[in-house]
Protein backbone atom coordinates (compact mmCIF):
# COMPACT_ATOMS: atom_id res chain seq x y z
CA UNK A 1 0.00 0.00 0.00
CA UNK A 2 2.88 2.32 0.80
CA UNK A 3 3.97 1.92 -2.42
CA UNK A 4 0.54 3.55 -4.20
CA UNK A 5 0.78 6.51 -1.74
CA UNK A 6 3.25 9.02 -3.58
CA UNK A 7 0.65 7.99 -6.85
CA UNK A 8 -2.20 8.78 -5.25
CA UNK A 9 -1.19 11.75 -3.27
CA UNK A 10 0.33 13.36 -7.17
CA UNK A 11 -3.28 11.99 -8.41
CA UNK A 12 -4.87 14.11 -5.59
CA UNK A 13 -2.73 17.43 -6.50
CA UNK A 14 -3.68 17.12 -10.12
CA UNK A 15 -7.26 16.88 -9.06
CA UNK A 16 -7.38 19.79 -6.70
CA UNK A 17 -5.46 21.95 -9.23
CA UNK A 18 -7.55 20.68 -12.36
CA UNK A 19 -9.43 24.21 -13.98
CA UNK A 20 -12.92 24.74 -14.20
CA UNK A 21 -14.25 25.40 -17.27
CA UNK A 22 -15.35 28.10 -18.64
CA UNK A 23 -12.00 30.20 -17.82
CA UNK A 24 -12.28 33.71 -17.60
CA UNK A 25 -8.82 35.71 -17.74
CA UNK A 26 -7.36 39.01 -18.68
CA UNK A 27 -4.61 38.82 -21.29
CA UNK A 28 -1.46 40.90 -22.00
CA UNK A 29 -3.21 42.82 -24.30
CA UNK A 30 -5.98 44.01 -21.26
CA UNK A 31 -8.45 41.36 -23.65
CA UNK A 32 -11.40 39.86 -21.65
CA UNK A 33 -10.91 35.92 -22.97
CA UNK A 34 -13.23 33.32 -22.46
CA UNK A 35 -12.41 29.69 -22.61
CA UNK A 36 -15.45 27.52 -23.10
CA UNK A 37 -13.55 24.51 -22.42
CA UNK A 38 -10.10 22.59 -21.66
CA UNK A 39 -7.86 23.74 -25.10
CA UNK A 40 -6.86 20.48 -27.36
CA UNK A 41 -5.92 22.05 -30.19
CA UNK A 42 -3.34 25.23 -30.08
CA UNK A 43 -1.44 27.00 -32.32
CA UNK A 44 1.83 29.18 -30.63
CA UNK A 45 3.03 32.31 -32.37
CA UNK A 46 5.78 32.29 -30.01
CA UNK A 47 9.27 29.96 -29.57
CA UNK A 48 9.07 30.81 -26.10
CA UNK A 49 5.26 29.74 -25.74
CA UNK A 50 6.01 26.56 -28.04
CA UNK A 51 9.05 25.50 -25.48
CA UNK A 52 6.74 26.11 -22.19
CA UNK A 53 3.99 24.23 -23.23
CA UNK A 54 6.38 21.07 -24.64
CA UNK A 55 7.83 21.44 -20.90
CA UNK A 56 4.15 20.85 -19.45
CA UNK A 57 4.10 17.92 -21.55
CA UNK A 58 1.15 19.20 -24.09
CA UNK A 59 3.78 19.12 -27.25
CA UNK A 60 1.12 17.07 -28.67
CA UNK A 61 -1.54 19.38 -28.91
CA UNK A 62 0.03 22.21 -31.00
CA UNK A 63 -1.57 22.22 -34.40
CA UNK A 64 0.88 24.87 -35.97
CA UNK A 65 3.67 26.71 -34.44
CA UNK A 66 5.83 30.39 -35.41
CA UNK A 67 8.39 30.06 -38.36
CA UNK A 68 11.02 30.27 -35.35
CA UNK A 69 9.68 27.66 -32.96
CA UNK A 70 12.32 24.96 -33.29
CA UNK A 71 12.80 23.61 -29.62
CA UNK A 72 11.92 20.46 -29.06
CA UNK A 73 12.90 19.13 -32.26
CA UNK A 74 9.28 17.84 -32.65
CA UNK A 75 7.70 20.77 -33.42
CA UNK A 76 10.06 21.73 -36.35
CA UNK A 77 7.54 19.10 -38.17
CA UNK A 78 4.35 20.74 -37.32
CA UNK A 79 2.90 23.41 -40.11
CA UNK A 80 4.40 26.60 -39.82
CA UNK A 81 2.03 29.88 -39.30
CA UNK A 82 4.53 32.69 -40.13
CA UNK A 83 5.33 34.91 -37.22
CA UNK A 84 4.32 38.34 -35.47
CA UNK A 85 5.30 40.44 -37.99
CA UNK A 86 4.36 37.90 -41.35
CA UNK A 87 1.52 35.86 -40.30
CA UNK A 88 -0.51 34.02 -42.12
CA UNK A 89 -3.69 34.16 -41.08
CA UNK A 90 -5.33 32.02 -43.54
CA UNK A 91 -3.09 28.75 -42.04
CA UNK A 92 -3.92 29.46 -38.68
CA UNK A 93 -8.21 29.43 -39.24
CA UNK A 94 -7.65 26.21 -41.31
CA UNK A 95 -5.78 24.18 -38.60
CA UNK A 96 -8.99 24.78 -36.41
CA UNK A 97 -7.28 25.52 -33.23
CA UNK A 98 -9.56 26.00 -30.35
CA UNK A 99 -6.70 28.67 -28.97
CA UNK A 100 -4.45 30.80 -30.78
CA UNK A 101 -1.14 31.89 -27.78
CA UNK A 102 -0.21 35.35 -29.22
CA UNK A 103 2.63 37.87 -28.26
CA UNK A 104 1.33 41.58 -27.45
CA UNK A 105 3.07 42.97 -30.45
CA UNK A 106 1.77 41.94 -33.93
CA UNK A 107 -1.85 42.70 -33.96
CA UNK A 108 -2.33 39.61 -34.73
CA UNK A 109 -5.70 39.29 -32.27
CA UNK A 110 -7.91 41.49 -33.87
CA UNK A 111 -7.63 39.41 -37.30
CA UNK A 112 -7.86 36.19 -35.70
CA UNK A 113 -10.80 37.15 -33.29
CA UNK A 114 -12.45 38.71 -36.14
CA UNK A 115 -12.49 34.72 -37.73
CA UNK A 116 -13.97 33.47 -34.85
CA UNK A 117 -10.81 32.43 -33.01
CA UNK A 118 -10.31 32.37 -29.92
CA UNK A 119 -6.82 34.22 -28.65
CA UNK A 120 -4.55 35.06 -25.58
CA UNK A 121 -1.82 36.73 -25.66
CA UNK A 122 0.91 36.07 -23.23
CA UNK A 123 4.24 38.02 -23.21
CA UNK A 124 6.67 37.46 -20.49
CA UNK A 125 9.37 40.31 -21.04
CA UNK A 126 10.62 40.49 -17.06
CA UNK A 127 12.57 37.83 -15.31
CA UNK A 128 9.54 37.49 -13.04
CA UNK A 129 6.97 37.44 -15.73
CA UNK A 130 8.71 34.11 -17.44
CA UNK A 131 7.53 32.23 -13.98
CA UNK A 132 4.27 34.08 -13.53
CA UNK A 133 3.15 33.82 -17.57
CA UNK A 134 4.33 30.06 -17.47
CA UNK A 135 1.47 29.44 -14.57
CA UNK A 136 -0.89 31.30 -16.52
CA UNK A 137 -0.77 28.81 -19.35
CA UNK A 138 -0.90 25.89 -16.71
CA UNK A 139 -4.17 27.19 -15.68
CA UNK A 140 -5.38 27.56 -19.59
CA UNK A 141 -4.30 24.38 -20.57
CA UNK A 142 -5.72 22.66 -17.57
CA UNK A 143 -2.30 21.52 -16.39
CA UNK A 144 -1.51 23.66 -13.28
CA UNK A 145 0.41 21.36 -10.88
CA UNK A 146 2.60 20.52 -13.83
CA UNK A 147 3.09 24.41 -14.37
CA UNK A 148 3.94 24.95 -10.35
CA UNK A 149 6.34 21.91 -10.50
CA UNK A 150 8.41 23.33 -13.57
CA UNK A 151 8.67 27.09 -12.03
CA UNK A 152 10.24 25.33 -8.87
CA UNK A 153 12.66 22.85 -10.66
CA UNK A 154 13.45 26.38 -12.78
CA UNK A 155 14.28 28.43 -9.72
CA UNK A 156 15.98 25.31 -8.15
CA UNK A 157 18.71 24.83 -10.95
CA UNK A 158 18.74 28.96 -11.28
CA UNK A 159 19.91 29.24 -7.37
CA UNK A 160 22.81 25.96 -8.30
CA UNK A 161 24.69 28.40 -10.56
CA UNK A 162 23.71 31.76 -8.59
CA UNK A 163 25.46 30.18 -5.55
CA UNK A 164 28.71 30.14 -7.43
CA UNK A 165 28.37 33.38 -9.17
CA UNK A 166 27.13 35.31 -5.79
CA UNK A 167 31.04 34.62 -4.66
CA UNK A 168 32.78 35.96 -7.80
CA UNK A 169 35.90 37.90 -6.44
CA UNK A 170 35.34 40.62 -9.73
CA UNK A 171 32.13 41.44 -11.62
CA UNK A 172 33.02 43.15 -14.97
CA UNK A 173 30.99 45.51 -16.02
CA UNK A 174 28.98 44.57 -19.11
CA UNK A 175 26.69 45.68 -22.40
CA UNK A 176 24.36 43.26 -23.77
CA UNK A 177 23.38 44.31 -27.42
CA UNK A 178 19.89 42.76 -28.76
CA UNK A 179 20.16 44.22 -32.43
CA UNK A 180 22.20 47.05 -33.80
CA UNK A 181 19.72 49.44 -34.05
CA UNK A 182 21.37 49.40 -31.00
CA UNK A 183 18.86 48.14 -28.66
CA UNK A 184 19.97 46.63 -25.60
CA UNK A 185 18.76 45.38 -22.06
CA UNK A 186 17.84 46.87 -18.95
CA UNK A 187 18.53 45.51 -15.79
CA UNK A 188 14.89 44.48 -15.56
CA UNK A 189 14.63 42.55 -18.64
CA UNK A 190 14.49 38.82 -18.31
CA UNK A 191 18.27 39.07 -19.89
CA UNK A 192 19.26 41.62 -17.53
CA UNK A 193 17.96 39.60 -14.18
CA UNK A 194 19.74 36.90 -15.94
CA UNK A 195 22.87 39.03 -16.39
CA UNK A 196 23.32 40.28 -13.01
CA UNK A 197 22.67 36.49 -11.64
CA UNK A 198 25.68 35.66 -14.55
CA UNK A 199 27.56 37.96 -12.12
CA UNK A 200 27.89 41.00 -14.28
CA UNK A 201 26.89 44.60 -13.61
CA UNK A 202 24.87 46.01 -16.22
CA UNK A 203 25.94 49.73 -17.33
CA UNK A 204 22.26 50.20 -18.75
CA UNK A 205 19.92 52.57 -16.07
CA UNK A 206 17.03 50.38 -15.18
CA UNK A 207 15.19 54.08 -15.97
CA UNK A 208 15.64 53.77 -19.85
CA UNK A 209 13.24 50.24 -19.53
CA UNK A 210 13.37 46.62 -20.17
CA UNK A 211 14.54 47.12 -24.44
CA UNK A 212 16.00 50.59 -24.55
CA UNK A 213 17.35 52.23 -27.86
CA UNK A 214 20.31 54.05 -27.11
CA UNK A 215 22.82 55.98 -27.99
CA UNK A 216 26.32 54.35 -29.52
CA UNK A 217 28.20 57.22 -27.31
CA UNK A 218 26.91 55.47 -23.94
CA UNK A 219 28.36 52.65 -24.06
CA UNK A 220 31.66 54.70 -24.93
CA UNK A 221 31.20 56.87 -21.78
CA UNK A 222 30.35 53.52 -19.45
CA UNK A 223 33.36 52.04 -20.63
CA UNK A 224 31.98 48.15 -20.00
CA UNK A 225 34.45 45.09 -19.20
CA UNK A 226 32.56 42.95 -20.84
CA UNK A 227 30.25 42.99 -24.52
CA UNK A 228 27.75 40.84 -25.36
CA UNK A 229 25.79 40.26 -28.79
CA UNK A 230 28.58 42.09 -31.10
CA UNK A 231 31.58 40.55 -32.42
CA UNK A 232 34.82 41.95 -32.48
CA UNK A 233 36.05 43.72 -35.16
CA UNK A 234 32.49 44.79 -35.66
CA UNK A 235 33.11 47.00 -32.05
CA UNK A 236 36.42 47.92 -32.91
CA UNK A 237 34.98 49.68 -36.20
CA UNK A 238 32.55 51.66 -34.53
CA UNK A 239 33.41 55.49 -33.72
CA UNK A 240 34.96 55.69 -30.22
CA UNK A 241 34.17 51.71 -29.15
CA UNK A 242 38.37 50.46 -29.95
CA UNK A 243 39.47 52.44 -26.67
CA UNK A 244 36.19 50.71 -24.49
CA UNK A 245 37.78 48.03 -22.03
CA UNK A 246 35.89 45.23 -23.50
CA UNK A 247 37.33 45.73 -26.76
CA UNK A 248 40.99 46.57 -25.84
CA UNK A 249 40.95 43.29 -23.63
CA UNK A 250 39.23 40.84 -26.65
CA UNK A 251 36.12 40.51 -24.07
CA UNK A 252 33.89 40.45 -26.87
CA UNK A 253 31.14 37.94 -27.55
CA UNK A 254 29.25 37.86 -30.98
CA UNK A 255 25.61 35.92 -30.38
CA UNK A 256 24.84 35.24 -33.87
CA UNK A 257 20.80 35.65 -34.61
CA UNK A 258 19.29 32.28 -34.45
CA UNK A 259 22.33 30.29 -33.18
CA UNK A 260 21.58 28.19 -30.52
CA UNK A 261 23.04 30.48 -28.24
CA UNK A 262 21.12 33.17 -29.26
CA UNK A 263 17.65 31.43 -28.92
CA UNK A 264 18.63 30.12 -25.65
CA UNK A 265 19.67 33.58 -24.20
CA UNK A 266 16.36 35.49 -25.85
CA UNK A 267 13.62 33.29 -25.22
CA UNK A 268 11.69 33.83 -21.88
CA UNK A 269 10.72 30.30 -21.64
CA UNK A 270 11.50 26.91 -19.51
CA UNK A 271 14.95 26.74 -20.74
CA UNK A 272 16.06 30.14 -18.90
CA UNK A 273 18.28 27.94 -16.21
CA UNK A 274 19.90 26.96 -19.11
CA UNK A 275 20.52 30.12 -20.61
CA UNK A 276 22.05 31.27 -17.28
CA UNK A 277 24.75 28.83 -17.28
CA UNK A 278 25.49 29.94 -20.64
CA UNK A 279 25.99 33.30 -19.76
CA UNK A 280 27.71 32.85 -16.57
CA UNK A 281 30.18 30.61 -18.29
CA UNK A 282 31.05 33.75 -20.92
CA UNK A 283 30.89 35.92 -17.89
CA UNK A 284 32.99 33.96 -15.11
CA UNK A 285 34.99 31.11 -17.71
CA UNK A 286 37.21 30.56 -14.75
CA UNK A 287 34.47 29.21 -12.30
CA UNK A 288 32.67 27.15 -15.03
CA UNK A 289 35.89 24.91 -17.03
Amino acid sequence: MHKLLPALLLAATTSAAATTYPLTLTDDLGRKVILQAEPRRVVSVLPSTTETLCALGLCERLVGVDDYSDFPASVSKLPKVGGLYNPNIEAMVALKPDLVVVSKYGKLAESLAAAGITVLAVNPETYDEVFSKTLVLGRVMNREAQAKTLVIQMRRDIAKIEILTKNAVRKPTAYYEVDPTPYTVGPNSFIGVLLGKAGAVNIIPASLGDFPKISPELVVQQNPQLILGVDLATARARPGWANIAAVKSGRVTAIVPGSALDNLLTRPGPRLPLALAALAKIVHPEMFR
